[in-house]
This record gives C-alpha cells, sequence and structure tokens, in this order.
C-alpha cells in the first residue's frame, strides 16, 4: 500500500530499486571477470588494476556533488523537500565514493612514487573535496531540520560543487609541478585497459545509482518519522 505522502518522484525511485539491484549484480560480475582476466602491467604487474576502481569512484564522487547541487538548486527554486532529501542523500553516497578514491589513491602511490601522500596538487584539491562535504554532511546531522537549514545547505552545496572542475583540471593548471597522472584520455589507455576500465566505470556508476535510491528512500522514512513524532507530541500536549 503506497504512502499517501509519498511523491511520484519518491514513488519511482522506490520501484526503481529492484531493476537497478538486478543491474548492480550483473555489471559488477561482469567487471570482476573483465579486470581479473586484464593484462598486468609490465612495471606494475597486478597492481595498477586498482585503477578500474580508483577513477570510476572519482567519477560517482562528481556525480553525486553535482547532483548535491542540483538538490540544492531545485529546492531553492520549488521550496519542495523531495530535492532538499535528494541533495542530501547524493552528498552522502558521493563521500563515500570520494573516500573510496582517496583510500585507493595512496595504495598505489606507495608503490608508484615510494610514499603513499604527497602533496599534489590533485591530491591536495580532493581531500579538500572530501573536507567540504564532509562538512555538509555534519551540517545536515547537527542542525535542526527545517526550511532554514535546508536553503543553507543548499547554497552550500552549489558553492561546494565549483571545486570539481579545480579538481579535476589541478593537473593542466600546475603542469609539470603535478606527480598525479593525467587525467585519463581514450589513446592513454594501454593495450587491454580499455575494456576493464569501461566495466569498472559502468559497475560503480550502477552502485551508486543503487546507494542513491537507498539513501533517498531512508531520508523520507526519517523525515516522516520526525514527523509523526513531533505530531504526537503536539497532540499529547494539546
Amino acid at each position: 500500500m503506497n504512502d499517501p505522502t509519498e511523491t511520484r518522484f519518491e514513488r519511482r525511485a522506490l520501484a526503481a530499486e529492484g531493476p537497478v539491484a538486478i543491474a548492480l549484480l550483473v555489471t559488477s560480475a561482469i567487471a570482476a571477470l573483465v579486470i581479473v582476466r586484464a593484462p598486468a602491467d609490465v612495471v606494475q604487474g597486478v597492481l595498477y588494476k586498482i585503477l578500474f576502481v580508483h577513477a570510476p569512484a572519482a567519477f560517482a564522487a562528481y556525480l553525486g556533488f553535482v547532483l548535491t547541487a542540483a538538490g540544492g538548486a531545485l529546492y531553492l527554486w520549488k521550496n519542495d523537500e523531495q530535492w532538499d532529501r535528494l541533495a542530501v542523500a547524493a552528498a552522502e553516497v558521493g563521500l563515500l565514493f570520494c573516500t573510496l578514491n582517496i583510500v585507493t589513491g595512496p595504495i598505489w602511490a606507495k608503490a608508484a612514487w615510494g610514499k603513499a601522500w604527497v602533496w599534489d596538487p590533485r591530491l591536495v584539491m580532493t581531500a579538500l573535496l572530501w573536507l567540504v562535504y564532509l562538512a555538509y554532511g555534519l551540517l545536515r546531522s547537527f542542525s535542526e531540520e527545517g526550511p532554514r537549514a535546508a536553503r543553507f545547505a543548499a547554497v552550500y552545496g552549489i558553492a561546494g560543487v565549483l571545486l570539481i572542475p579545480l579538481n579535476y583540471f589541478a593537473i593542466d593548471l600546475f603542469g609539470g609541478r603535478a606527480l598525479h597522472p593525467e587525467n585519463l584520455e581514450r589513446q592513454s589507455l594501454g593495450v587491454g585497459i580499455g575494456q576493464p576500465f569501461l566495466a569498472g566505470t559502468i559497475a560503480t556508476l550502477v552502485a551508486f545509482l543503487y546507494l542513491l535510491l537507498v539513501r533517498f528512500e531512508v531520508q523520507g522514512l526519517r523525515v516522516r518519522v520526525e514527523r509523526a513524532r513531533l505530531d504526537e507530541a503536539s497532540g499529547e500536549a494539546s
């Protein structure tokens, strides 16, 4: 039975969870098979295969933060709470994938550079991006629910997304001073790497979509439970 307080967008998101979960299982199995069968690198051996998780995690983080800004902008425009809930869900899932990107990076860096961390422009900008959206999550967790907090978070999320182009183009901006490899292009992928990279990217983005749908549903349930609690408390007071 449908909850009468659910919006059409929320019902569609809930209905999509099952098909997306199946797609996640299929794409993950294909990605795992293709990545395992990918040839080892002459210099780095199998360690380079972390690229098939590291870079797609960055793409998913970017997508999450862009959706945070989009949800915030739609909330400011339409004053509809469902867009605020989308922004919150996208920020949390984006932060999860940004964390995955930061964790996998030093594993490769230790072998490639001899150090897990260097003050490279891309690494610094990624850490800054992570801190900005960690602060967004803390803001939403510890502030009272309501239009004022939602509007402030919406503006914050829109401003935060400006860091994404700085993060992506950090290597180009700093030229030869950056140690991080250049942004991936089709020509930069070696023989046998294109297919596993594509498979890993698709699986990661499908995982992002599934987690976003689940988190969006949880956020809606949380809001409705909180409203029911407040209504019950006000009823007892009267």
